[in-house]
């Protein structure tokens, strides 16, 4: 169970997120996190849920709220985490193991953290500490002074932190990354002086000192339009220092100790490129940073600096080429792979785009997304990451854990230095690939669940995940873009025939290519295994073929090639639903044209119409029906033949009337 402060209010568990009601009640868990173990009086509760005077039952509120979230945190599982929100007097305490509060966490990392005197360590400690944040403090707790006072300081420790790591890349002589944290820090807190003063030090460093002076006149500007004062000391003293090098001839390019605050900082990783260019004019400050000079915008070949990644010991960052291999004989999907590019190339500067390829069993989803992955590799030089999360596999999907550990270690983490955690690998994750051009592939998703610590942060970076569910939650939280991928259409499936047995064959049998396509329901996993039935019988017609086809109880033994097949496709699907929901679609395999409504639908299965509906919808998600309109469905051919032979059954999680397990 984590409790998560920095950022909106949650609480989570190996099952999901905790639903914690109104903002008065996510305020009341706040405020006891805030002083874990500790009594917090009633009337210090009641003080800072309402700003004005409190109502006259204030109290029975406010108890109220935390008889609530002992129940929702007994539902959740506190027992096993040793968890307790207990009653002492008028007053309550929450006690609990304190690493399970994201601030605590943070505090404890940024406290180990030395970035003087050990920047190669305190460089992924800092970053693991600001990789907890997913937001402002205390998100979702009402708008008190107290709350206000509380949010203030968990973002002045957050802002600390962001100038420790940049300390520790400058100590390191990774001038360009320490300037990159610093920008767009710099820009939500204009008026903090000593980090402009550090921004202006790391810029000045990378040769960008007509940027490092435009800083320090911009905030000088701000300072006495909003404050009516002048510079302080820390930002006259970094642009003296700045100044002298200049003067001096130096310009801060060969020695980390010139205009340098702390004396530190001698490497040459970001400075010594910018030795080879010509001295700029310290005085031509009026014009704006170009795309080009922006610190966030990383270097050619489109890498950050390779001074050091969190993580890593030493030398350039790992560049991992995980893509499988191309799909063979891959045709047609131009809408869906100019979608993903689409994805891609029209996303919102600062977000990371992610597409979410969906369709039913044996669609190709995964022969769509390598192919595209592929095609576009050059568009993402610092590495493309591949993973089967295996959610609709035999035995259990694959953990986040396991699939971050592969990728850190794919991203040249030493072993040794792979958090056990997921929280904590996942948080290394995302800083280790935030300046980078990543392609991350996220193929055979089970849910969203799944999905979302695996997610890089960087904008750079693009994430396309596969799965057989919509997987809405990515949809609602992250933005992903759908791309759905259908059966394909007459044309396409016999090309693709053509394709695996050879033109003339498929041309000297035209009419029982077309009826081949439809026996497999322009599924290309179907087509393939058709295919693989006739190369091994090269003296067979495709109308032979197609006749054996015809035969219903043979027909999804006929479409399996070894360990490949249609049947074995939908056993994993079908694996992943409810008792429930498999009864039902065996019900649904009784229509006889596989087209049906909500009415029909509840005869056959002979069920209330509202709970049918439901299944409809979860089968609709899986796309083990389709939803052709309002209220109009269809269940293909072999779907029906599948559900049919195999009965209902649902998976090892699957319950009577639960959902169906695809997240």
């Amino acid at each position: 169970m984590d409790f998560s402060l920095l950022g909106p209010i949650t609480v989570t568990t190996g099952a999901g997120e905790l639903a914690l009601g109104p903002a008065k009640r996510s305020s009341v868990l706040a405020l006891l996190l805030l002083q874990p173990n500790t009594t917090v009086p009633l009337e210090q509760l009641i003080d800072s849920l309402w700003e004005e005077e409190p109502p006259e039952h204030a109290r029975t509120v406010v108890q109220g709220h935390v008889s609530r979230l002992r129940a929702t945190l007994a539902r959740g599982g506190a027992e096993a985490y040793g968890i307790e929100l207990a009653t002492h007097g008028s007053a309550y305490l929450l006690r609990l193991p304190e690493e399970l509060i994201d601030a605590h966490r943070f505090a404890e990392l940024v406290a180990l953290a030395r970035p003087e005197a050990a920047p190669a360590d305190a460089v992924p400690l800092l970053r693991e500490a600001l990789g907890l944040w997913r937001g402002p403090a205390l998100t979702g707790t009402v708008t008190s002074p107290p709350f206000a006072a509380a949010a203030h300081a968990l973002e002045e420790q957050r802002l600390a932190a962001t100038e420790a790591l940049a300390r520790a890349h400058g100590a390191l002589g990774e001038h360009e990354q320490a300037a990159a944290i610093l920008y767009t820090a710099a820009v939500n807190n204009p008026l903090r002086e000593g980090m402009v003063a550090e921004l202006m030090r790391a810029l000045f460093r990378t040769g960008r000192q007509s940027d490092a002076m435009e800083w320090f006149h911009r905030t000088r500007r701000l300072l006495d339009e909003e404050l009516g004062v002048g510079p302080g000391a820390r930002l006259k003293g970094a642009y003296e220092e700045i100044l002298r090098a200049e003067e001096a001839g130096a310009g801060g390019r060969g020695r980390g100790d010139t205009a340098s605050g702390t004396g530190q900082g001698g490497g040459t990783h970001g400075a010594g490129r910018a030795a080879q260019g010509a001295p700029q004019e310290a005085g031509a400050s009026d014009a704006r940073p170009t795309t080009a000079q922006d610190p966030r915008v990383p270097a050619q070949g489109g890498r950050g600096p390779t001074g050091g990644a969190p993580g890593r010991t030493s030398g350039p960052p790992a560049v991992p080429r995980l893509l499988p291999r191309p799909p063979a004989r891959f045709l047609g999907r131009e809408q869906q792979l100019a979608a993903l590019t689409t994805v891609v190339q029209s996303a919102v500067p600062g977000e990371s785009p992610l597409a979410v390829v969906t369709g039913p069993a044996g669609v190709g989803k995964t022969a769509c997304a390598v192919q595209w992955s592929h095609a576009y590799a050059g568009a993402f030089p610092d590495g493309q990451l591949f993973a089967d999360l295996r959610g609709f596999n035999e035995g259990a999907a694959a953990e986040p854990v396991e699939i971050l550990r592969d990728f850190l270690l794919a991203l040249g983490t030493p072993p040794e230095r792979v958090p056990t955690s997921a929280q904590s690998a996942s948080a290394l994750f995302r800083s280790l690939v935030a300046e980078r051009r990543l392609l991350v592939v996220l193929d055979n998703a089970q849910s969203s669940a799944q999905v979302r610590p695996l997610l890089p942060g960087g904008a750079h970076c693009a994430t396309v995940v596969t799965s057989r569910s919509r997987l809405d939650g990515l949809v609602a939280t992250d933005v992903a873009r759908p791309v759905p991928v259908q059966a394909l259409g007459a044309a396409e499936g016999t090309a693709l025939l053509g394709a695996m047995l050879g033109a003339e064959r498929v041309a000297d049998d035209p009419d029982a290519a077309q009826e081949l396509v439809a026996l497999c329901d322009g599924l290309p996993l179907a087509l393939r295994a058709a295919a693989a039935q006739l190369t091994a019988r090269p003296r067979w017609r495709l109308a032979r073929l197609a006749a054996a086809l015809r035969d219903e109880r043979r027909r999804l033994a006929l479409l399996s090639a070894e360990d490949t097949g249609v049947a074995a496709a939908l056993r994993m699907s079908v694996a992943r639903l409810s008792a429930d929901d498999a009864r039902l679609l065996s019900a649904l395999a009784a229509n006889a044209d596989g087209h049906l409504n909500a009415s029909v639908a509840a005869a056959l299965a002979g069920a209330d119409p509202e709970v049918i509906q439901e299944g409809l919808d979860r089968l609709t998600e899986m796309h083990l029906v389709d939803e052709e309109a309002t209220d109009v469905y269809t269940i293909s051919t072999l779907t029906q033949l599948f559900a049919r032979d195999e009965g209902p059954a649902g998976g090892p999680e699957g319950k009577p009337g639960g959902g169906s397990g695809s997240g």
